[in-house]
């Protein structure tokens, strides 16, 4: 199943309303689960980001679906990047001969 990065800055929204973030972190990975992916890990980070999450997902478009309905709640914005493993990245460099 690929492997999924994603960025994310709380909105306005999420921000004043953060001590729901448990809940809301709790209800994303039941949204996902129901999508056939799952969480791999949260981290809450300090700097450009607040948070960061590595999550699974059958394929792009679930990935895609996923961070909209994440987005349409208003609480958070996220940039999302496709991850590849490391044995996938040696495959991919051996493959350029």
């Amino acid at each position: 199943m690929p492997t999924y990065v994603m960025l994310v800055n709380w909105t306005d929204q999420g921000i004043r309303t953060v001590t729901e973030g448990p809940k809301r972190v709790d209800a994303a990975k039941a949204l996902l689960k129901d999508m056939g992916g799952e969480f791999k890990s949260l981290y809450m980070t300090m700097g450009r980001y607040d948070l960061v999450v590595v999550y699974d997902a059958p394929d792009d478009a679930v990935a895609a679906r996923f961070t909209l309905m994440l987005g349409k709640t208003g609480n958070v914005r996220t940039s999302s990047m496709k991850a590849f493993s490391e044995q996938a990245f040696r495959q991919i460099v051996t493959s350029i001969g």
